[in-house]
């Protein structure tokens, strides 16, 4: 099976063309103001690496968040318009997901965060398991004053993921049973891990019915209709 993975939720966007558990070929790019210059061309040039065109995907993997507005409406609406452009299924993964999968290792409880940005982080917690991690309880959207109790309550040995570094100065010192780890962003490689299963197993909506995980209310919304009737290129 061939994928297009597409990350976008967070400084860190990426885009990975996988075929089955290998990845071919992934661009990535640090950016706080947006993602809307780089991910066609990140597409464009993951596609050329391969020699593969859009008609040829099995499933496009995409980021639904939690994270940041404009980027996950970025990488959403360009998956809808290559389904709707060439009849391609949409196989929506969740940002926390995609750090947790790739932080996998020892016995420690993992906490992915996502910074969402108002003083707020979109938070999981997931316990390895052999070959992955399974999640524990819901995506909260919490302060890092109610993050740091919750840590210091579990009283297990944590591992906290995600983009640390959005917490307050010496945030991780006070609990004494956690540690920080890698990775900050998710990426799209880890988010293709996590659609993969889930659309070899028919796990995965309509496009048409595809919404992203804000978690608060949005700013604005995505005119869909025009979406789809325009592509991801924009109308012609």
């Amino acid at each position: 099976m061939k994928y297009l993975a597409i990350e976008t939720s967070t400084p860190g966007a990426s885009v990975a063309v996988v075929e089955d558990a290998s990845t071919l070929a992934a661009a990535s790019r640090y950016d706080r103001v947006g993602h809307a210059t780089f991910l066609v061309p990140a597409i464009d040039f993951c596609f050329d690496q391969v020699g593969w065109s859009p008609s040829e995907i099995d499933a496009i993997i995409v980021d639904v968040g939690p994270g940041l507005y404009t980027g996950i409406r970025v990488g959403l609406a360009t998956a809808q318009g290559l389904a709707a452009a060439f009849g391609i299924p949409i196989v929506p993964a969740l940002s926390v997901d995609a750090i947790a999968l790739e932080a996998r290792t020892g016995h420690r409880l993992i906490w992915s965060i996502v910074d969402v940005r108002r003083g707020e982080v979109a938070v999981a917690r997931y316990r390895p398991v052999p070959g992955g991690v399974v999640k524990e309880g819901s995506v909260d959207l919490v302060t890092p004053e109610v993050l740091k109790a919750q840590l210091i309550e579990s009283r297990e040995e944590s591992l906290v993921v995600g983009d640390v570094s959005s917490m307050p100065e010496g945030f991780i010192s006070e609990v004494h049973r956690a540690k920080v780890g890698r990775p900050r962003y998710p990426y799209a490689v880890a988010l293709a891990e996590v659609g993969r299963g889930r659309f070899e197993k028919g796990i995965y909506p309509d496009p048409d019915e595809i919404r992203p995980m804000y978690l608060r209310d949005a700013d604005v919304t995505i005119n869909w209709e025009k979406v789809r009737q325009e592509g991801p290129w924009g109308a012609q």
